[in-house]
């Protein structure tokens, strides 16, 4: 990624880590976490549920500045910059594992596909984002950086403005599986609108990182503008929304300052870009490059703890909303200490494994008789001649 200069890599691995293990135990103490201690009066609790809002937030808005960063870093535009491709297979990956995480093998036994299924998640909601970033580069990339970067600024602020308007929207004429992607009213966790907003004003932070940072003194400016307008957003934002109301008489603007969570949760990212940035330094090529760099097997393996995934048989399942205080904070940090384990030491052993898997493999094949083979290799052959037959 950014090959000239490790520390300016290291930092963004270190806030996508943050991000990563801040879902880890929010999504553990969110569910296994007792019903009698979720009391917001508690000072304790509220912090923890306030910085919890903080990370998808995060994981939106670092997903947009790393890969417009990397995609306009290449020289070569259009179709012709290997990291569209890459950025579309990299999304449809994304937006697989979302669905495939969600599949119950006890639905599909019974020949139908559990509702849960078709509910957008994190992942879906992604890897969507990734491919929406990626058309409207296509779109602009004719004209300059400076296109692409109003464009998605702007697309950012309407996205977050618009949200009193799209938010309400039941969108029965579409199919559920479309509609799901636009609205929650179906059981969606995350919908494309509002949160691709995030994405684009991560696109408009990498599109101005790109530009500067090769700048004298860049590295300061960006840190005191961002922690001024992190500050100027979560204090100010609705105020300055209710001005705009009072000049313009545009409803919209009330409707957001009344709900302003949007516009206040931008800020609480600056802020941590912000922190990161000063201390970026301490950052270098170590562990938290490793978690940064592997944030999709983690969630993919934390799901299939946690929730059990395929078969259901997750933590959830047995200690649902069950754990007192102390157990729900020990849990919570072997539970991050575990899967970021098992996930960096597939990757650090992954040659070794995949050869144990082959030799597993091959010994299979050795004790099958070539008879058997042969015969499903001819009636492969022959359902090929038949699809060719009616084609």
């Amino acid at each position: 990624m950014m090959n000239k200069s490790a520390n300016r890599l290291h930092f963004l691995d270190a806030i996508r880590s943050f991000a990563i293990l801040m879902m880890l135990q929010g999504h553990f103490v969110h569910a296994l976490l007792g019903t009698e201690y979720r009391d917001n009066d508690n000072a304790i609790y509220s912090i923890w549920s306030y910085l919890r809002g903080m990370t998808a937030p995060t994981f939106f808005t670092i997903t947009g500045f790393i890969f417009t960063f990397l995609l306009l870093k290449n020289k070569m535009t259009g179709l012709q910059n290997p990291r569209v491709l890459k950025g579309i297979r990299r999304a449809v990956k994304v937006i697989f594992w979302g669905y495939l995480l969600r599949l119950s093998f006890f639905a599909i036994s019974r020949g139908t596909l559990n509702p849960s299924f078709f509910y957008v998640d994190v992942l879906q909601c992604i890897g969507t984002s990734l491919l929406l970033l990626i058309g409207v580069y296509l779109l602009f990339y004719r004209k300059d950086k400076d296109w692409f970067q109003r464009i998605v600024l702007c697309l950012g602020i309407l996205i977050f403005i618009l949200q009193p308007m799209y938010g309400k929207c039941i969108l029965e004429f579409l199919p559920k599986t479309i509609a799901n992607y636009f609205t929650n009213r179906n059981g969606s966790i995350f919908t494309l609108f509002p949160w691709f907003g995030y994405v684009c004003f991560g696109s408009f932070m990498g599109t101005v990182f790109l530009k500067y940072k090769e700048q004298a003194q860049f590295y300061l400016y960006a840190k005191v503008v961002l922690m001024s307008i992190g500050v100027l957003l979560v204090y100010f934002s609705s105020d300055i929304l209710m001005i705009l109301y009072r000049f313009t008489d545009v409803i919209v603007f009330k409707s957001v300052a009344y709900n302003n969570f949007l516009f206040i949760r931008l800020g609480n990212v600056c802020i941590l870009f912000a922190v990161f940035l000063m201390l970026k330094n301490y950052f270098s090529d170590g562990i938290t490059t490793k978690i940064g760099g592997n944030t999709l097997s983690i969630y993919i393996v934390h799901f299939f703890v946690l929730y059990g995934s395929w078969f259901g048989l997750g933590l959830n399942r047995f200690f649902h909303r069950q754990l007192t205080p102390l157990q729900t904070f020990v849990g919570a940090i072997l539970f991050v200490f575990c899967v970021c384990v098992i996930v960096l030491s597939y990757y650090r052993n992954e040659d070794q494994i995949k050869s144990k898997v082959n030799d597993f493999k091959n010994r299979i094949l050795t004790v099958i008789p070539d008879s058997f083979l042969i015969e499903i290799n001819d009636i492969l052959q022959k359902v090929k001649k038949l699809r060719y037959i009616k084609r």
